[in-house]
């Protein structure tokens, strides 16, 4: 076999049609007799559609149907991720209460997109216009406006989690540190819009999606439009990115199923990018008022968080879990005698807020770290040395938290000692002033557990499912219910089935995306699970598979399977290579049911599903070099370091793209990107994301610690990248600038931002 292909720099199988403009996107898709929707929108904030009268819309030439919310009355979908008494567990298609700009109000069908968007123009909307929450400090208020005036509150859940008796910890500290954190608003910006073309015939609904949950999608589509789940197909082919955003199906990708089975035609739809920012879920909006309790000699005693997140307008399919997972990752890899978090979701009038790439981990460690820094600075502590003194160590684990995550393995001080040899300072004479933050974190990967979801009130499964046959020509297909999202996992599926089973790469096809062809996969490509649940599924799969062929080989060549191997094609006794039997007449065999042994059952096809006993948990440490301009308050980060540990490393080039990928992401999050609403709720759509002059060069170091879950040692990578920049570059802002350190506590850090802080500030020392 030569050398193996785990732990191999493969290049991407899905390069090859990506780069050829051969892939397989919504927009690509092209069904005879296709028509074109339109998504009428809110334009206020509050109030109530008191009429929306079509008639100047149905005269428009080519226009097929009109859909308003009297012909989707009932149609709703789910709320996936359930908090202690959460107020609402499900949200219409279609409401005639308009709590947000950009809320689908009507949709119009036309044979054309130019018919289909001149006609949704003409339809009259009658707005009962009522005065807009935005901020959960507003809406929170006495006197706010109530989105939901039944609940008499805009508070959907209060909860808190871990210890009741953290403040008698912190009371007796000799040193406590109290900061505000605030994250703003973001915006997954994928670079494929979502997008859907459905088709409705003999009953039957085709449904071709840009989704990372495919079967997620079919059951709530099934639900909602009163379809059996077997009457429902969902096809999502070449995801161009999803970062969370896509990974359930929205009230307007609802609506262009509907219309196609009103109309018994094709019909297709994509969101225009003036859209996005306000009909596509963002992210983060959470405030944490946090508390770090310190011992005399900085031993950590106590954490606390008071977590105020903003849900938007309703809670989406994911509800408020970004807040609570704030909540579980808040202590990091540092042991603290108590811990304990209270998490608060309030409704506003802005878009429902929902998942994106780190799902509430950033923000927890930016408070976290933040703290730490701040701690440090005060005690006149080493940073990194206050972090080592505190890092659970290598024996220490597995290792349960305070807030009741089991850390699986890893070593968290080897991660920060190697950075810390790798972060050297920029040295330039250019008036800027420059400074190096550290940021660490451990990283929930692997959603798995089914029984720990239902404990969790996630309203899914956590297993996945592969299915491994080998032809009789000795191909091998891989079918996997996660799928390609960019991350590369076509690829690594493939390199784990070719190790395993003994063929080379090339014999090996994945199947990914279908409904109808892949098994059942209740969450989808999320939570950096991809590899480290599907990945499990597939390595004992494939270890079955490759038992089976050894099995049949021994009973052909009268051998103890123990003296056999799989090499170069064939099945063959060791260090006798002429006593073999070739895979293609293995199997070919073993499909006719020809020459089995006693008790085994013709084909060779393994159906395995595989529910992990816990959840994996990667960490990091990242470290950022800074100048900023104290003129302007212009950030620039001059270099980037990462040291990570996703366990076994499948393919180690796309890990450090995943890495890469992760950090540019966040480096806009931590310095540019954010929504901004106007106080009556209109956003401003100015988004600045980070160009190749923001982004600098990121230099990668990884380590391997299997994963001891995981059948293959496997973690998982995804989000990874995303989680540590705004900690580290706002670390870094503070120790270029001591005089407001205390007063770096929110994220983005714009130029007008910190030039604002600056010009309150006491001179520098000098």
């Amino acid at each position: 076999m030569g050398e193996p292909y785990v732990g191999a720099r493969t290049p991407r199988r899905e390069d090859a049609r990506l780069l050829t403009g051969k892939g397989r996107y919504v927009g690509a898709v092209r069904l005879p007799g296709t028509v074109h929707a339109y998504v009428v929108r809110s334009p206020i904030a509050h109030g109530r559609l008191a009429g929306c009268d079509a008639k100047a819309a149905w005269a428009v030439e080519g226009v097929l149907d009109v859909i308003t919310p009297a012909d989707a009355a009932g149609l709703s979908l789910p709320c996936v991720s359930l908090a202690p008494g959460q107020r609402m567990t499900s949200f219409p298609v279609l409401d005639d209460a308009i709590r947000y700009v950009g809320q689908p109000l009507a949709v119009v069908v036309a044979r054309t997109p130019e018919a289909a968007r001149d006609a949704a123009e003409l339809v009259d909307l009658s707005l009962d216009e009522l005065p807009a929450a935005v901020g959960t400090e507003r809406a929170m208020e006495e006197g706010a406006p109530l989105l939901y005036p039944e609940w008499g509150t805009n508070v959907l859940t209060d909860f808190t989690m871990g210890d009741e008796d953290w403040a008698s910890y912190a009371e007796q500290a000799a040193h406590v540190v109290e900061m505000t954190f605030t994250m703003g608003r973001v915006s997954p910006y994928p670079l494929e819009p979502r997008g859907v073309v459905a088709s409705y015939a003999d009953g039957e609904l085709t449904v071709h999606i840009s989704s990372q949950a495919p079967h997620h999608v079919r059951e709530h589509l099934a639900d909602a439009l009163g379809l059996s789940h077997d009457r429902v197909r969902v096809i999502s082919g070449d995801t161009g990115g999803g970062f969370g955003a896509k990974e359930h199906v929205y009230p307007d990708e609802a609506l262009i199923c509907l219309a196609a089975m009103r109309l018994g035609r094709p019909v297709s739809w994509s969101e225009s990018p003036g859209d996005r920012l306000f009909a596509t879920l963002p992210a983060r909006a959470a405030a944490h008022r946090a508390r770090l309790a310190l011992a005399e000699d900085g031993r950590f005693l106590a954490l606390y968080a008071d977590v105020v997140g903003d849900v938007g307008a309703h809670p989406s399919n994911v509800g408020i879990s970004t807040f609570a997972v704030t909540a579980t990752l808040l202590p990091g890899p540092y042991r603290f005698d108590r811990v304990a978090v209270r998490v608060r979701g309030v409704v506003t009038n802005t878009t429902p807020t929902g998942s994106y790439r780190g799902f509430g981990q950033p923000e927890a460690t930016l408070t976290r770290e933040r703290l730490i820094d701040e701690a440090a600075r005060r005690l006149g502590i080493d940073r990194i040395e206050l972090r080592l003194r505190n890092m659970l160590r290598p024996d220490e684990l597995p290792y349960t938290t305070r807030v009741y995550q089991r850390y699986d393995s890893g070593d968290y001080p080897l991660a920060l000692r190697t950075l810390r040899d790798l972060a050297t300072p920029v040295e330039k004479a250019d008036g800027r002033r420059r400074g190096i933050g550290y940021s660490c974190h451990v990283e929930s990967t692997g959603m798995g557990p089914s029984m720990d979801l239902k404990a969790t009130a996630i309203q899914a499964g956590g297993y996945e499912t592969v299915v491994l046959r080998m032809e009789q020509d000795a191909s091998v297909v891989v079918s996997s219910g996660v799928v390609s999202i960019g991350q590369g996992i076509e690829t690594a599926l493939a390199q784990l089935a070719a190790d395993r089973v003994g063929v080379p790469i090339e014999r090996v096809r994945v199947v990914l995306g279908d409904t109808a062809t892949t098994p059942y996969s209740s969450v989808g490509a999320i939570a950096s699970r991809s590899l480290a649940v599907g990945g499990g599924a597939l390595t004992r799969a494939a270890d079955r598979l490759r038992g089976k062929l050894v099995a049949l080989a021994a009973h052909r060549l009268e051998a103890s399977p123990d003296d056999l191997e799989i090499a170069d094609g064939s099945v063959r006794v060791k260090g006798d290579p002429a006593a073999s039997v070739t895979l293609r007449e293995l199997a070919t065999s073993a499909w006719r049911g020809w020459d089995l042994p006693d008790g085994a059952a013709p084909g060779l096809e393994e159906r395995v599903s595989y529910d992990p006993a816990g959840y994996t948990f990667a960490y990091g440490a990242h470290a950022a070099a800074v100048a900023v301009d104290p003129e302007t308050g212009a950030v620039e980060v001059e270099r980037y370091w990462v040291v990570n540990d996703a366990g076994v490393l499948v393919n180690p080039a796309v890990v450090e793209g995943q890495l890469r990928g992760g950090v540019a992401q966040s480096i806009g999050m931590a310095l540019t990107e954010e929504i901004v609403y106007t106080p009556e709720g209109q956003p401003i759509t100015d988004y600045l994301l980070p160009t190749t002059r923001e982004v600098p060069e990121i230099e990668v170091v990884m380590l391997e610690t299997p994963s001891p879950i995981t059948p293959g040692g496997m973690k998982g990578v995804g989000e990874a990248g995303t989680i540590g920049p705004p900690a580290a570059i706002a670390n870094a802002v503070a120790a270029a600038l001591p005089e407001i350190a205390d007063r770096i506590t929110g994220v983005p850090l714009t130029p007008s931002r910190l030039w604002s802080l600056l010009a309150d500030a006491p001179a520098p020392p000098r």
